[in-house]
């Protein structure tokens, strides 16, 4: 049904800005809701974001609120998250992720609502 790639990841110093891709594939790209999660070195993974399948609805995390944002182009079946003012606590493997939404505008915050997900990209900030 869908399958996702990211890109983008990297190393970064403190108060750097990164921008993660998620190029996505299938015949109803538009009619999915989607999300990026976390997971740093020790930890379980997290949310970090999310956004109904036509951009009008987005959700955060109080950790990164203000600092990311999340948008998609579903012209171009792709989402990306926009990191400013990094922090060393944001080091963690990023994850897409994304699920059926029909028509529904709604945003998902748990880990067991996404049913598709990419392989995650590594985001190192350094001191």
């Amino acid at each position: 049904q869908v399958q996702l790639v990211e890109s983008g990841g990297g190393l970064v110093q403190a108060g750097g800005s990164l921008r993660l891709s998620c190029a996505a594939s299938g015949r109803t790209f538009n009619m999915y809701y989607m999300g990026w999660f976390r997971q740093a070195p020790g930890k379980e993974r997290e949310f970090v974001a999310a956004i109904s399948w036509n951009g009008r609805s987005t959700d955060y995390a109080d950790s990164v609120k203000g600092r990311f944002t999340i948008s998609r182009d579903n012209a171009k079946n792709s989402m990306y998250l926009q990191m400013h003012s990094l922090k060393p606590e944001d080091t963690a493997v990023y994850y897409c992720a994304a699920d059926w939404a029909g028509d529904s505008v709604i945003t998902a915050i748990k880990e067991y609502e996404y049913e598709y997900w990419g392989q995650g990209t590594q985001v190192t900030v350094s001191p």
